[in-house]
């Protein structure tokens, strides 16, 4: 059981008042008054470090909203050339009523109206079922046929040909910078003993001009 203190004593840990009437000792009004002041300090403490945080708080934002800013940019942007070949007239040649030592010349000019150098080859096929085309020979000179220059090819007709059409730098393939012109002279030749059994016969051709880009290959 909890002893009573007697009227007008201390307890220790507690401050009680008796209701005898009797006044506490001055010794109880120095406790209270110390725990009082304690309280005080704290809240004086608290009071200071919240005003310091607040302070630091308005003064970062206060900075950072005066500080100079700038930014740019740049870009970028790609296209692709073009490699393009044009191979004139249509109608390389158009004859009709040959006879045995018949000859005759057409230039061809080959255009790069792409955007990058090309180089090109040129194969034939042929549509020959009498075999007109295979007895009729053809050289192919560089330049036109006014004033032809190297001959870059003879034989056949039904096998004429220049350069290599397989990818990369051939030999005999023909170099043409972005929007010149190459021109070649055709002289073909209806041989003169090439006998009866090619009377009233027809063979046709068709002369494919292959481009690649010269860049890079």
């Amino acid at each position: 059981m909890e002893p009573r203190p007697t009227p007008g004593t201390v307890q220790t840990g507690t401050v009680r008042t008796v209701t005898s009437g009797v006044p506490a000792p001055m010794a109880t009004y120095a406790l209270v008054d110390q725990a009082q002041n304690r309280r005080g300090q704290r809240r004086r403490a608290l009071l200071a470090i919240l005003l310091a945080s607040s302070l630091a708080t308005l003064g970062a934002g206060a900075m950072s909203l005066a500080v100079f800013t700038d930014a740019d940019a740049t870009d970028g942007a790609w296209s692709t050339g073009t490699i393009s070949l044009v191979a004139g007239p249509a109608a390389t040649f158009t004859t009709s009523n040959m006879l045995p030592g018949d000859t005759g010349t057409q230039t061809v000019t080959v255009l790069n109206d792409g955007t990058g150098e090309l180089r090109y080859a040129m194969t034939t096929a042929e549509t020959d079922p009498d075999g007109l085309l295979a007895q009729m020979t053809v050289e192919i000179s560089a330049g036109t046929c006014v004033a032809p220059g190297t001959s870059l090819y003879t034989g056949s007709f039904a096998t004429a040909s220049l350069g290599d059409a397989t990818q990369g730098d051939d030999a005999g393939d023909r170099v043409v910078a972005a929007g010149a012109t190459d021109s070649l002279c055709f002289a073909w030749e209806l041989p003169i003993g090439i006998g009866n059994a090619f009377q009233d016969v027809t063979g046709s051709a068709t002369f494919d001009f292959l481009g690649e880009q010269t860049a890079n290959n």
